[in-house]
């Protein structure tokens, strides 16, 4: 990595940090969502660096019961090793969310219902979450502090602005904010920064027999893609070249064009 990637890099590590720092300081009570795919890996890890070393809210995971076996391996060592204050929040089944939905965008949207339930019973006022915005075009209207309705409902249009890094943290009762400290970061980014600091991830993001996973999810809904990349360096090599969305095996970007639009709006990741 040359000097202005890792300066890139440090630049990226501090906005991330001063966010986290900002969140914890300013929002109460505070929950961290983790997926254990590479972003929100990434961010815990620096959310460890942030408080020195112990993160000091809670991190929950919005199961559906259908993640990958290797990821839920993952979920335990890593929780263990970290000593996180771990919450496993059971989503509610397929039958209870809007069945008018593609049946991708069905299996996704138990997680908005799960998060729902989530801040419904512990009050949160603030969730951190590790999206990108160039994961998805939707996502890339969004802010840092990014206020929710009372039903997790996202007003795109009404979003205050956010100048000189001056962050809007007050919000109304039974409303709740998300908190996005990786938006200005890339798919790449988040590659060199996992090979700098030495992260662990699901084995699952290095190729195997000729294909691996770009994007985790449930097993029901993703998929691998081809790729011969089986190392660090490969995958950010392959990335340099690949013209395929990063979010390729994901069943519910191939349905209707709208349906993750609708979701997010509905109060999804």
């Amino acid at each position: 990595m040359n000097d202005r990637a890792a300066a890139d890099l440090d630049e990226l590590e501090s906005r991330t940090i001063y966010i986290l720092r900002e969140a914890f300081f300013s929002v109460a009570p505070l929950c961290m969502l983790w997926s254990m795919g590479k972003d929100s890996t990434a961010l815990l890890w620096m959310a460890r660096k942030a408080f020195l070393g112990k993160v000091p809210f809670p991190v929950a995971l919005l199961d559906t019961g259908m993640e990958l076996p290797e990821v839920y391996r993952f979920r335990d060592e890593i929780s263990a090793a970290w000593d996180l204050d771990l919450r496993n929040e059971v989503c509610p089944p397929e039958s209870g969310v809007d069945q008018t939905l593609p049946p991708g965008a069905r299996a996704a949207a138990r997680k908005t219902a799960g998060l729902r339930a989530l801040i419904a019973r512990e009050q949160y006022r603030g969730i951190i979450v590790g999206i990108r915005r160039d994961e998805q075009a939707i996502r890339a209207k969004e802010r840092v502090f990014s206020r929710r309705a009372r039903d997790g409902g996202w007003d795109v249009k009404g979003q205050p602005p956010e100048l000189w890094d001056v962050f809007v943290s007050e919000i109304e009762d039974g409303m709740h904010l998300r908190i996005h400290p990786l938006l200005d970061w890339t798919e790449v980014d988040i590659w060199r920064y996992i090979k700098r600091e030495s992260i662990p991830v699901v084995p699952l993001y290095f190729a195997r027999d000729g294909r691996r996973y770009r994007s985790l999810g449930e097993k029901n809904i993703t998929f691998p893609i081809e790729s011969s990349a089986a190392t660090l360096d490969e995958i950010i090599a392959e990335l340099a070249t690949t013209r395929a969305p990063e979010r390729a095996g994901r069943s519910m970007d191939h349905e209707t064009e709208s349906a993750f639009e609708l979701l997010r709006l509905g109060g999804y990741m």
